[in-house]
């Protein structure tokens, strides 16, 4: 049999491993822990509305799905407002997207979005349909019917006026349309946001197109109102303003 003497030391007694060191240790201090140093939790934002307002046409979709995802705890709440009294709802929502020109506007901010094409909305069966596009000259002899809320202000030359008032807005006008009585002109969004089965719309080429802006008065600039700036200019969560 091996003699063990491996595991022992010269006096024959067993070695205790690190005997001297634990020894050693055992009259040292110990440190102090630090304490540490965790960052404080952000505080849960406030609960608030962003109310935005839109002309009809405006199609402000796809930055209101932006916003819901970036700034959930904020509502974002849609308001339509009149063309005609748009520059006063400015004082009622946060921003609006407007239709220029807006009317004085010094005391607001302006930021330019898109142009909308102009159409010509014609009855179906109108001989108008025929083409894949239109000009001024094409609505000679034509009844142009001109609405109260008309945006565009067309001036059609050789037009044959109605014989009938103006309709209130641009549905009633279009339902005039549909009757087979006269065109109308419009931006293409309202074309489509008012479509029937029995008219038809086509580019109007040489036509005056209508200008979608976002703006808001200058002494109710927020930091709500800059994120959705950021958001229609395509900065993304990331970006710096």
């Amino acid at each position: 049999m091996a003699n063990g003497s491996g595991s022992r030391g010269r006096g024959g007694s067993p070695l205790r491993r690190g005997g001297p060191a634990r020894a050693a240790a055992k009259g040292r201090p110990r440190p102090t822990p630090k304490p540490s140093r965790r960052a404080e939790p952000t505080p849960p934002s406030e609960p608030r509305e962003f109310r935005l307002g839109a002309v009809p046409g405006a199609t402000p979709g796809k930055w209101i799905g932006l916003w819901r995802e970036r700034v959930p705890h904020v509502t974002l709440e849609l308001h339509e407002i009149a063309v005609s009294s748009q520059r006063d709802a400015l004082a009622d929502v946060d921003a609006a997207l407007v239709r220029l020109p807006l009317a004085t506007p010094d005391d607001a901010h302006v930021i330019e979005l898109y142009d909308e094409l102009p159409v010509v909305v014609m009855a179906a069966e109108s001989h108008l349909a025929a083409a894949d596009e239109l000009t001024l000259a094409d609505l000679a002899g034509e009844v142009v019917i001109v609405p109260v809320d008309d945006v565009l202000k067309a001036q059609v030359p050789d037009a044959a006026p109605p014989a009938f008032s103006s309709p209130l807005d641009t549905a009633e006008a279009i339902a005039t349309v549909a009757a087979g009585i006269g065109v109308v002109i419009v931006p293409m969004s309202l074309a489509r946001a008012h479509h029937r089965r029995d008219v038809e719309h086509r580019v109007l080429t040489d036509g005056p197109r209508s200008t979608v802006a976002l703006a808001w008065l200058r002494d109710r600039t927020t930091d709500d109102v800059e994120t959705f700036v950021g958001i229609v200019r395509g900065r993304t969560a990331r970006s710096s303003r």
